[in-house]
């Protein structure tokens, strides 16, 4: 109306309170609080775990290199004459002489103490039995030996029991011995057949028998000794009784059918 004054409110708004620059609400308000932006998953601070096992794992190789550096200092401490004595001598090196000893010398090596027993008999008795056989052959040849009283090895080789049939009883011995040094030998032992044992002992066991024949000769026909023939005698008796007593612990392989090569 005209005669009336416009009213303080206009219609449609609301009238706010002036805001006093003390109070809490001059504050601008904020829609929510600054967040501190989330660090990728793939870093180490987001997998403590794996910091730790990365950091372990450092500390491990760590003590790996410090073992290789100490592994590596002992090497080094080795003296030069140890390392040259731990190099072995190639083929080569030794030439045609130490080829030839490493071949001979290597079955020898791989035999056992019987087999190398029976070797070393046999090869003084074949030794005794040449020496015996040339004085007998060679008169010119006196045998280190007595040629008085009991002890006379001339009264044997000379006698009429020295003979069998027409062979000389050294001879017979000497390829008795042959046979014996062949047979009791590496490569006669690496032989694993039947058959090679069974004449190995055959063997043995008739030239024990000679043996005993000719201590009967020399005592109750000829009553004389032979040293020589003697310690012929005892290496034999030493043969038998370590063949006897290997085929008494490998019956087995004594009657064990057919046979092969040892490797």
């Amino acid at each position: 109306m005209a005669g009336q004054k416009p009213s303080g409110r206009r219609s449609g708004s609301t009238r706010q309170a002036p805001v006093r620059p003390g109070s809490p609400t001059a504050r601008p308000a904020t829609a929510s609080k600054r967040q501190t932006p989330a660090k990728p998953a793939g870093t180490a601070a987001s997998r403590p775990d794996t910091a730790r096992s990365a950091s372990a794992a450092g500390t491990g190789n760590g003590n790996v290199k410090s073992n290789s550096r100490s592994a590596a200092s002992g090497a080094d401490a080795v003296t030069p004459k140890a390392k040259a004595a731990a190099i072995p001598v190639s083929e080569s090196a030794r030439g045609p002489a130490g080829k030839l000893l490493s071949a001979i010398w290597l079955p020898f090596r791989s035999m056992g103490g019987l087999p190398l027993a029976t070797l070393i008999l046999s090869l003084y008795g074949m030794g005794a039995s040449i020496y015996l056989t040339i004085a007998h052959y060679d008169t010119h040849v006196s045998l280190a030996c007595s040629d008085k009283g009991v002890i006379n090895c001339a009264k044997v080789t000379t006698s009429p029991e020295s003979m069998v049939w027409i062979f000389p009883v050294a001879v017979l011995g000497l390829a008795f011995y042959v046979f014996m040094v062949a047979i009791n030998s590496p490569w006669g032992w690496r032989l694993d057949w039947p058959a090679v044992r069974w004449l190995r002992l055959g063997s043995v066991i008739v030239g024990m028998g000679f043996v005993l024949y000719l201590i009967y000769a020399e005592v109750d026909v000829i009553h004389a000794i032979c040293l020589w023939c003697t310690s012929v005698h005892v290496a034999t008796f030493l043969i038998f009784g370590l063949l006897v007593f290997y085929a008494a612990f490998s019956w087995d392989k004594l009657t064990a059918p057919g046979g092969r090569r040892a490797p």
